[in-house]
Order: structure tokens, then sequence, then C-alpha cells
């Protein structure tokens, strides 16, 4: 099992240097975050012990069952939440994670100060941007997306770090391309904006399907899981909307 996924993250960074050395990018630059969603508490720590200790989870529930199973474990992760932020669960999220990559409403932003305010913490978050335009993501509109950035950075527990989009499911891979180019647009746009408070460090964009493209327009971090832990029985629907497209194929690799 180690072996197995010891040879995934060995191909995952010869991808990953690859896509840099096409853009005359450093791959030292490049963050792997692994997509843990349904992946056994063991398999993750596996993975751990190979150095790769960032995980993004997508439901409280699920990530709180593992974080109990791997006991004193889980204090070698570094955890981050990168599924739909749902003001009913700010409590939790904020119990166990060092990022949010999700935040798109205003609401969230509100209830994580105010908790982070009772608990004496800060939290660094990135704002989630729907840049494919499809009514089935979340993530606030790119042209609202300046202005939401010096909305949300006058909450001072919230540590705005950089933006966070899904890309388009889909084998046009030029629109996908387009829809990463969009966000490190807004990224480099806020920049130039000198916002107080506001650090635009990452761009996290692309997972297994597409993350070559993400590295070429600017990524800064990378959510993978397929590639790395294999396929899983649940289909990806059930953690991003979406992802029902019929011209979408989890295999397909961009040329």
């Amino acid at each position: 099992m180690k072996n197995s996924i010891k040879q995934n993250i060995q191909q995952v960074e010869n991808r990953i240097i690859q896509a840099c050395q096409r853009v005359g990018r450093d791959p030292q630059k490049i963050q792997i975050i692994l997509a843990v969603k349904t992946v056994e508490a063991e398999r993750i720590l596996n993975a751990a012990d190979l150095g790769y200790s960032v995980v993004g989870e997508n439901r409280v529930q699920e990530a709180r069952r593992k974080i109990k199973q791997m006991g004193e474990q889980s204090d070698k992760l570094e955890w981050h939440y990168i599924g739909h932020m749902q003001s009913n669960k700010v409590n939790k999220v904020i119990r166990f994670t060092s990022m949010v990559q999700s935040v798109d409403r205003m609401k969230i932003v509100r209830k994580m100060n105010r908790r982070l305010e009772k608990v004496g913490k800060t939290m660094d978050v990135l704002i989630q941007v729907n840049t494919s335009g499809e009514d089935s993501k979340y993530g606030i509109h790119p042209n609202d997306a300046i202005h939401f950035v010096r909305e949300a950075a006058e909450f001072k527990r919230l540590n705005i770090k950089g933006l966070m989009t899904i890309g388009l499911f889909s084998d046009n891979w030029p629109k996908v391309r387009a829809g990463f180019a969009r966000l490190r647009q807004l990224h480099d746009a806020i920049a130039n904006q000198n916002i107080p408070d506001v650090q635009m460090q990452h761009l996290s964009m692309g997972m297994t399907n597409d993350f070559e493209l993400a590295i070429e327009e600017g990524a800064t971090i990378v959510r993978i899981g397929r590639a790395i832990f294999g396929e899983r029985d649940t289909p990806d629907s059930y953690y991003w909307p979406g992802i029902d497209s019929p011209s979408y194929s989890p295999n397909r690799i961009p040329e």
C-alpha cells in the first residue's frame, strides 16, 4: 500500500516538474495538498510519512472521524478545509483546520470572525471564486472578487492569503485553462490594490484531472487525490457540484 502511494507521489512530482519546465517555474514553489475525501486514515498517514502532511478535507464529519481514528498521530498533519463552507459547520471547522480555502459569502466571513474572536484565534483563508461560470459551482462571481476581498479584509480574525477555484469539469482544455487564467488575473489585480491586511500569496487551483494546466497558469497549491490514492468508490459528484457534466472524463490528461 505504502509503496503504491510512494510511486504515485513520484509520478505526480514528475508531472509537476514537467509542467513547471514548460513555463519556466520552480517546482519547489508548488505545494501539493492531499485531497483525502474517502481516503482511510492509515493511507493518509502513509503519505504523511513520505513527506506530504498537508491534507484537504471536504466534509466535517469525515474529517472528525479520521482525526479520532488517528489519535495523537493526527497532530503530524496540517488540515485544510476545501469543501463548501456551511454556516452551521463553522464552529466545528475552525477547531481542526489551519486554513479554510472555500470562503465565498459574507455570512461565513462574519460568523468565522465572531467565532474566532471567542476562541482567541486567527485563521488563514482563501476566497473561492467561481471562474467556470457554472451555476452548480460555489464561489463568488469574478466581477465581485475585488469588492468581496475589500469587505472581508475588515474582519481582522481572518487572514486573506489568496484565491481558490474549482476548474471547469470538462475535456475542453482551452476553456479549463481560461478559468485558471481568470483566477490568476484576479489574483494580480487584487495584489495591485494593496488592500490592508491582504496577502495574495496563494492560488489554489487544479486537481488530478487538470493540475498541469493550473500550474502553467500560476497555481501555487494543487489539490491532488486520485492521482495519489487511486480511484474512489464514492462518485466525485458527492463532493464537487457540477462534476456530472457529460463532457467530463476523470481519467483524461490534458494534452
